[in-house]
């Protein structure tokens, strides 16, 4: 008699923000025809994004980098269309 053990998987949760694509800032600049400082000004505050920093020693300002999802660069882009800010 041949007993085969089943495993039992887990089920899989995603989150929308972890499924979606998240985009760099050098990316979104190269999209928008923009410089990254302006990019990184626009999302630096905005709900929902991926701030990832460190405060190395001997540093100017502290070092963070940005990765933005694509439901808030949408948000973004629609807001900066339909009230230019």
């Amino acid at each position: 008699m041949d007993i085969r053990r089943q495993t039992r998987r887990r089920p899989q949760h995603h989150s929308r923000l972890h499924m979606s694509a998240h985009y760099a800032v050098a990316e979104i600049a190269e999209m928008w025809n923009l410089s990254k400082d302006a990019v990184h000004r626009i999302f630096q505050n905005e709900p929902g994004i991926l701030v990832l920093g460190s405060r190395m020693k001997g540093r100017k300002r502290p070092y963070t980098t940005l990765r933005i999802p694509q439901s808030v660069l949408e948000r973004v882009h629609r807001q900066y269309l339909l009230y230019g800010q």
